[in-house]
């Protein structure tokens, strides 16, 4: 029997969109903290921003990084495709405040479940020809802009003054043209996020159902990991 099919034959593939600043995260973190973070392997889509190093700074700084051609899918999905494959994969780590791919690497091991996670992850009908489970993330837009103000500043080095200019000239632009199109593609809406506790338990509760499946089905799958 080859390696896939005694790790895993079918993992759950789950992916979350929804605006930028609209509560994937949240929603992402309580799978992780119910399921367990040893039974998912986690790929968040801003870390597959294309590198922009061989750019100076002043075109860097104005690449419009909320269309689907910033986003590198093919590396994506060939690091999907390899963990449904039972190997591990190096994802890249993404220098927000350079607007560069790091050099460093972050290891993810092959699990049972996969969850992809971004803005745009919707956008590529091979990404959700890969998914069992699409959540769309469901919020105001005033809130997703002072959720992204915050995070942008804090988080990532911002100035309030480029982060407005972002979401005035691309976010907000972006969003209309190629996000919220792709709620159409869910298979669940969570108005409000992780913070909705009814549609959570419900999200929470299928993965735990079908992750149920597959380990009574593949009882010593995890060893192999």
């Amino acid at each position: 029997m080859s390696q896939k099919q005694a790790f895993v034959p079918e993992p759950i593939v789950v992916g979350v969109a929804g605006g930028s600043g609209s509560g994937k995260t949240t929603v992402v973190h309580r799978i992780l903290d119910r399921v367990g973070w040893d039974r998912i392997a986690y790929l968040p889509h801003d870390a597959y921003y294309k590198d922009a190093s061989h750019l100076p700074w002043e075109e860097r700084i104005h690449l419009n990084y909320d269309h689907p051609q910033s986003l590198d899918n093919d590396l994506l999905i060939e690091h999907i495709h390899r963990l449904m494959q039972g190997q591990p994969v190096d994802a890249p780590i993404y220098d927000f405040s350079q607007h560069i791919r790091s050099d460093e690497t972050r290891r993810v091991f092959p699990s049972p479940v996969i969850l992809v996670e971004g803005i745009l992850v919707f956008v590529d009908e091979r990404l959700r020809d890969l998914m069992d489970i699409k959540l769309y993330v469901d919020t105001a837009a005033d809130i997703r802009f002072i959720r992204r103000l915050l995070r942008d500043i804090n988080e990532r080095g911002r100035t309030v003054q480029s982060v407005v200019e972002q979401y005035q000239t691309t976010v907000r632009p972006m969003h209309l043209k190629f996000v919220e199109p792709t709620k159409s593609y869910a298979d669940i809406i969570i108005p409000e996020g992780g913070h909705n506790d009814v549609a959570m338990e419900m999200v929470i509760g299928r993965i735990e159902t079908l992750l149920a499946e597959h380990e009574t089905a593949y009882p010593n799958s995890s060893d192999l990991r």
